[in-house]
């Protein structure tokens, strides 16, 4: 078993295809066909299932696989150990983050970091939970930001702060009058959510489970979606609805600023812990490090750090 025949597994694993494998590891697909063939050979397994329309990963291949991956890591932090002095800080640091987090942190990341650390450029992705998480254990990102509850084997998971829930009205809605709304007063309200696969959803949802049992028919509450916060926040000034959103999505700024108010919820107020995720053994501990610092200094409005 070579480390070689790990990187052709892992990118099988990961491409569900040969030939493409071969590409990305610069070799010709025989000459990988007969590497995972050797390996499998010596493992006594199959570890994938192989067809004319497709590529398979057998169940233990699945274990294998991620195993691989995390061979391939220590490997690599072996190799830096070796290299006295190597910066950490060095080289391309691939950030990923669920969607009702990624704009409203990144833009004031970026820059902090980049003036931190100016030869660590940054890869950033943002997507639902189920993606992100997917990318962390194949190895194309390196760290991610989510929302908890955030459980995954050989991942570390660390709570970084806490953030309240707040309501956007019209200026000129009813309940804009109180200072302090409770999830009761929301039944009946034209309630703008993010689509099916936004965790945020469910998170709100869980707020106003009233939300949930919407009809055409019988629903005294009427459900509209929406596919970003932004278009949600278009979406109240324009009059169709309110809408529920985490603080940092509240600093409203340019002409809705003129149409919309924010309100609080009656204590306890909802709201959801944020965290950041990378696998176990991940090489950059200070890459890591300076990520969560660098959050810290962006004293982020409306949160509450753990």
């Amino acid at each position: 078993m070579t480390l070689t025949e790990l990187r052709y597994i892992v990118a099988v694993a990961k491409l569900r295809h040969f030939g493409r494998a071969a590409e990305q590891c610069f070799v010709s697909q025989p000459t990988l066909s007969v590497a995972v063939k050797k390996l499998e050979a010596e493992l006594n397994v199959a570890i994938f299932e192989r067809n004319k329309q497709d590529v398979r990963v057998t169940p233990i291949g699945e274990v294998i696989a991620a195993q691989a991956q995390r061979v391939l890591e220590q490997a690599e932090k072996i190799k830096q150990l070796a290299s006295s002095g190597r910066d950490e800080l060095k080289g391309v640091l691939r950030i990923g983050a669920i969607y009702s987090i990624g704009p409203n942190i990144f833009p004031h990341l970026l820059p902090k970091m980049h003036r931190k650390a100016p030869n660590m450029p940054l890869y950033i992705l943002e997507g639902y939970t189920k993606v992100l998480r997917q990318k962390l254990i194949s190895g194309d990102l390196d760290v991610i930001l989510v929302s908890t509850p955030f459980n995954e084997p050989n991942i570390v998971t660390e709570v970084l702060f806490e953030e309240a829930f707040d309501i956007l009205l019209p200026k000129d809605h009813a309940l804009a009058k109180k200072s302090k709304i409770s999830a009761k007063e929301l039944k009946g309200e034209n309630i703008l959510l993010l689509g099916e696969g936004h965790c945020f959803r469910n998170q709100v949802l869980e707020v106003c489970p009233h939300c949930a049992d919407v009809t055409p028919d019988n629903a005294s509450t009427q459900m509209v979606e929406g596919g970003s916060l932004e278009t949600l926040r278009y979406m109240v000034a324009s009059g169709l609805g309110i809408t529920i959103l985490p603080q940092l999505a509240c600093n409203i700024s340019g002409a809705i600023k003129r149409s919309v108010v924010t309100r609080s919820f009656v204590k306890p107020a909802p709201k959801r812990e944020i965290a950041i995720a990378y696998r176990e053994g991940f090489p950059r501990e200070k890459a890591i490090d300076l990520v969560v610092e660098t959050l810290q200094d962006c004293n982020l409005p409306g949160v509450t750090w753990r």
